[in-house]
């Protein structure tokens, strides 16, 4: 997901599930360039509360979509990222991120290798500036085809299999970061899917690639389910937060490298010093460097709680007790589920373990804060 900034109203996009959004009753707001549902009449709070204990339904056809496709997509898109594309299975999934030769994080992403190709969903305002970079980059190596023609719908919460397994047969075999090829039932037509378990809230649940004629009946069966209601972006912010997961242009751009943002668990061993494949992606060099040596790196990303009831805001100073500037936050808020005001930053490694007390600068006054891990609320993905 990805922060951008307004454009005027009348530059914006609407998604297939605009009409939807109107008649049940949704407040829009301008987001990655298009008009997208905030909340709906229920409120934030009680979106991502339902989120939590039952299921709800985002549109996200915001996002890009694409494929790769040839014999070289695996080994050309690797090329682009500290991950490992070659080794993925068929139907399997994996968290990418796409570099400046920086090392910067352009962007982050979703891969899924398919028996036909590599199947690509990136963040939406970035997706123009992704597909020129892999057009520029690998387009002679593999077909880079831009899917916008599709809509995708994530549907999120410890009861989405439920809903979604009396529509679709089959649905529930699938585990965490594995999809495929699936139709829909409405009970007026079988709508054809490509869906992955998955998503962005920390819970069991699904994305789904719907073509866009399909979206409107395919939104409507779902919500037609009992455990199912509609949830915007308010409620999609808050729960990403409580997962600890990273909103591109917040808290991950192309000024941070993968290791400054904590993100080496998306970085596999045959990518790294020593691997198989080691390097050979952008920024390799000054990535591996601050791997391998990590007194370079200056700050880190971590997860903090505030221990008085004031919501931290992204752009907060962090500062010492001494009352030095020492980082920054770059999203927080009220996490409704777990209660507590919570937040992300970066800060320079010595303050980064866990229970070290700072200072949020909120409105002139200190706010004293604490590090702690993450995800701040467990995560609940389906794992078999």
């Amino acid at each position: 997901m990805s922060a951008t900034p307004t454009p005027s109203p009348a530059a914006l996009h609407t998604t297939p599930l605009n009409a939807l959004h109107l008649e049940l009753g949704a407040r829009m707001v301008p987001f990655a360039g298009y008009s997208m549902p905030v909340q709906y009449p229920t409120g934030l709070m009680a979106e991502h509360h339902h989120t939590r204990t039952a299921a709800g339904l985002f549109d996200v056809s915001h996002m890009g979509q694409l494929r790769l496709v040839g014999p070289d997509a695996a080994a050309a898109f690797e090329s682009l990222m500290p991950v490992d594309v070659i080794d993925l299975p068929v139907g399997k999934q994996r968290y990418g991120l796409l570099l400046n030769e920086e090392g910067g994080i352009l962007d982050d992403l979703m891969l899924v290798r398919r028996a036909d190709d590599i199947f690509v969903v990136v963040n939406g305002a970035c997706k123009v500036a992704d597909i020129a970079h892999i057009q520029a980059h690998i387009g002679k190596r593999c077909q880079v085809i831009p899917m916008p023609e599709m809509a995708l719908l994530a549907l999120q919460g410890p009861q989405a299999v439920t809903a979604l397994s009396r529509l679709a047969t089959g649905v529930e075999k699938l585990t965490f970061m594995t999809g495929g090829h699936f139709a829909v039932n409405t009970g007026v037509e079988s709508i054809p899917v490509f869906l992955t378990r998955s998503g962005y809230t920390g819970e069991d649940g699904f994305e789904i690639s719907v073509h866009q004629s399909q979206a409107l009946p395919l939104a409507r069966a779902l919500l037609a389910q009992p455990e199912v209601e509609p949830i915007g972006l308010g409620a999609r912010n808050s729960l990403r937060l409580e997962a600890g997961l990273c909103l591109h242009g917040n808290d991950i751009d192309a000024s941070t490298t993968p290791v400054e943002a904590n993100l080496l668990w998306a970085m596999q061993k045959v990518r790294r010093t020593g691997g198989a494949r080691a390097g050979g992606f952008p920024g390799a060099e000054k990535i591996l460097a601050s791997i391998a040596n990590p007194p370079l790196l200056t700050r880190v990303r971590v997860g903090l709680v505030a221990l008085e009831r004031i919501p931290v805001r992204e752009h907060t100073q962090l500062q010492d007790a001494q009352g030095n500037p020492m980082g920054e936050v770059t999203s927080g808020l009220l996490g409704p589920t777990v209660d507590q005001p919570i937040a992300m930053g970066y800060m320079p490694p010595a303050f980064a373990t866990p229970g070290t007390r700072v200072n949020a600068l909120v409105r002139g006054k200190p706010v004293p804060m604490e590090v702690a891990p993450m995800p701040f609320n467990p995560t609940r993905y389906f794992r078999g």
